[in-house]
């Protein structure tokens, strides 16, 4: 008789996040007149970013955050936008900056990053961030990894002595991720499109994550039975009659008949990307005001 893994409800873990974060700020409002401010730099014109810029916003207005979009036009100079970064290093009421990437090819990501007060630094991609997460200091961490520890432990509760794989070895997931599963005192290993045997490591994993941007790489026969699998991918693929869909990394179809747990494309991590950056928000605030965070949202829960 076949089984089919535990779909893993990003949407729902998420909107549970969102609701936790937005007692905590209207709570902060009660007590101290603080209302958290997100600012969001786009340049450019990319559709993806257009909106998820776009839900970034709602989503800060309904958890009861301000929210300050500066939208600049693609031809924008580097030295703009560092200015405009620096202005808002200054602003009192911004708590938390995010330059939407990917920025046009004629500007310096890592400079425009490393401009950024590492405080304000919601995307926790800075360089002080991602020294402050791997020498186990208080710190702003990335979204997406962040969201992928939530929804492993809502899945599977304490991930102590887990094999966990993780296929993607970039700065803005797979390193970070390494270092917070790392945390949990999982035993990790980064894995990516060079590995050999990759089908034998990724069948070793009691925790599969893939975060390497190829559509459907990892295979169902490559899933260790009752593992529990997080598919970070989001690669939009040609659906017949003009028509574009969304598929993982993860061949979703013969993954959920061997995998324990797994997450969906879309509804799984991307809800909890967006869910862990207004959780940054808050972090930021707490930091800037010198406020105890816990005072405001129990940490063990989240």
């Amino acid at each position: 008789m076949s089984r089919q893994a535990r779909i893993i409800d990003g949407k729902a873990i998420a909107a549970d996040l969102r609701a936790t974060i937005k007692t905590a700020t209207e709570k902060m409002a009660r007590k101290h007149d603080i209302q958290p401010g997100l600012a969001v730099v786009l340049v450019g014109e990319d559709p993806a970013s257009q909106v998820y810029v776009r839900n970034k916003g709602r989503q800060c207005a309904e958890a009861g955050m301000k929210s300050f979009t500066h939208r600049l036009p693609a031809e924008t100079g580097e030295e703009q936008i560092l200015e405009l970064v620096e202005n808002l290093n200054r602003a009192p009421a911004v708590d938390g900056i995010l330059v939407q990437l990917p920025l046009p090819g004629h500007i310096d990501a890592n400079r425009i990053i490393d401009a950024i007060d590492p405080d304000k630094d919601v995307d926790g991609l800075h360089v002080i961030n991602a020294g402050r997460l791997i020498s186990g200091r208080e710190g702003l961490r990335p979204c997406t990894p962040v969201g992928c520890v939530m929804l492993a432990r809502h899945a599977l509760g304490d991930l102590q002595g887990l094999n966990a794989v993780i296929v993607g070895r970039s700065n803005l997931v797979g390193k970070p991720l390494a270092q917070l599963l790392l945390n949990e005192n999982c035993t990790v290993t980064i894995a990516h499109s060079r590995t050999r045997h990759l089908n034998q490591v990724c069948h070793g994993a009691d925790l599969l994550i893939a975060a390497v941007g190829v559509p459907e790489l990892i295979k169902g026969s490559w899933v260790r039975p009752g593992a529990c699998v997080i598919d970070v991918g989001i690669n939009r693929v040609d659906a017949g009659g003009g028509k574009m869909r969304l598929i993982g990394d993860v061949e979703f179809d013969t993954a959920v008949k061997t995998a324990g747990f797994i997450t969906p494309v879309p509804g799984g991590v991307g809800p909890m990307t967006i869910a862990c950056l207004l959780l940054n928000t808050l972090r930021a605030a707490c930091t800037h005001h010198d406020i105890a965070l816990a005072s405001y949202i129990d940490l063990t829960r989240i």
